[in-house]
């Protein structure tokens, strides 16, 4: 089993050693992006005690992949993505994955006596001044501008998740692994949420693997749908395209119910 673990740079938001710039740079540009690894997984088992949960998965993520990982309630979906994430050790096999990772949880995760400035760059080793300059940019790009002084306890739960993503977000990630993130929010608010992800990967490029329970979230975020049933991974579809097409929408939705029951 080999495991690669996350290097900090410099001017990063994780343990850094000096501060970093003071405003996020630029989106990421799409060129030269799109074919490099940023996330391989090969032959991957997870034994807890005497139960498999996982056994010989491998995939591989690049540049602006947008892969949905699908399957029904525990079947491993969120243990695979935290062996991803490095937050957990395989039992076997190997993980390789780009320094420039961010995790976007199943709740937003904020710390209450926090505020918002201070929950996003939670971690940054900067001044006040620039932590705050961060989260300002960061929050204008999920749509919540002003509000980096609040409380949490002041947000919705669509609020929240969104301040969730900006905290994603201010560490500038190649690779979002994201845990079935909108799964609490009312449809409205979810499916505005899956608007606001498809518009933040456009503008910064960077690779997403999405877990989820829904199979229409699958269809409309992922590029790339992943079943997982038993412990394997037991189809890759290529959905390029079908969400924009009823008829292949409809086939795909309902060939994913067929495999997963």
């Amino acid at each position: 089993m080999t495991t690669h673990p996350v290097r900090e740079e410099d001017g990063s938001c994780g343990a850094t050693k000096d501060p970093g710039p003071s405003t996020m740079p630029p989106a990421r540009h799409a060129s030269g992006a799109e074919g490099k690894t940023v996330l391989e997984m090969s032959g991957i088992a997870k034994i807890f005690g005497e139960r498999t949960v996982l056994n010989d998965v491998s995939l591989t993520v690049r540049g602006q992949d947008k892969v949905a990982l699908i399957g029904r309630s525990g079947c491993g979906k969120s243990t695979l993505l935290r062996l991803a994430a490095e937050l957990l050790i395989p039992s076997s096999g190997t993980v390789r994955r780009t320094e420039d990772a961010a995790f976007v949880f199943q709740d937003a995760r904020l710390v209450p006596w926090l505020r918002i400035w201070q929950n996003v760059t939670f971690g940054c080793h900067a001044s006040a001044s620039e932590r705050r300059e961060r989260t300002r940019e960061a929050l204008r790009s999920v749509g919540l501008p002003g509000r980096e002084n609040d409380w949490p306890a002041q947000l919705s739960g669509g609020q929240q998740q969104r301040v969730a993503l900006a905290r994603a977000l201010v560490r500038h990630p190649r690779l979002l692994l994201l845990d079935e993130p909108f799964g609490a929010l009312d449809a409205l608010t979810r499916a505005d949420m899956q608007d606001l992800l498809l518009e933040l990967q456009q503008r910064h490029h960077y690779a997403m693997l999405l877990v989820t329970h829904d199979i229409e979230e699958a269809i409309i975020l992922g590029d790339t749908v992943l079943t997982l049933r038993d412990g394997h991974i037991t189809d890759r579809i290529d959905c390029t395209g079908v969400r924009h097409d009823s008829l292949m929408h409809l086939e795909l939705r309902e060939r994913l119910k067929h495999t997963l029951q």
